[in-house]
């Protein structure tokens, strides 16, 4: 049997775009996350807290377009019911790592201080690591839907 494509072709550039954007977002924050802090933790907290605040938005639009009325996941459960499990994992995964990225926000709104870098460092590396792992299974998915390769950026 033929996989069926989502609506077009545009749909996979759509989410294409839209994996490269949240990849930047990604590379922003561990590159924020990795600079030096000694002795300006104030600039530091701010360059991680642009880089996370971006990640959020990218990450928000990401949900849009996976679960939104006309997204992916609908696409996907319409051609493929078989995948519904995997949909169950990923959506349940966009509430948890919601909540690491408003969790790791509040860390950087607290009283800014020496000890707390490594804090944000260990719970921004974590998250970085669940979204890495998301998307991946989120490649793996579409994959098996429509038998079409979203994983490489260029």
């Amino acid at each position: 049997m033929e996989p069926v494509l989502p609506a077009s072709y545009q749909d996979l550039e759509v989410l294409r775009r839209r994996r490269a954007e949240l990849r930047e977002s990604l590379s922003a924050l561990e590159q924020a996350l990795a600079g030096p802090a000694p002795g300006r933790v104030e600039a530091w907290t701010e360059r991680v807290h642009v880089a996370l605040v971006e990640l959020s938005a990218d990450f928000r639009e990401h949900v849009e377009t996976t679960e939104g009325p006309d997204g992916l996941y609908h696409g996907v459960l319409a051609t493929a019911p078989r995948l519904s499990n995997a949909v169950a994992t990923l959506t349940s995964e966009h509430v948890e790592i919601k909540r690491v990225i408003d969790d790791l926000l509040l860390c950087l709104t607290e009283p800014r201080v020496d000890d707390s870098v490594d804090a944000v460092r260990d719970l921004g590396t974590a998250l970085l690591g669940r979204l890495v792992r998301h998307r991946q299974r989120g490649a793996d998915l579409v994959y098996e839907a429509y038998e079409a390769d979203i994983g490489g950026e260029t």
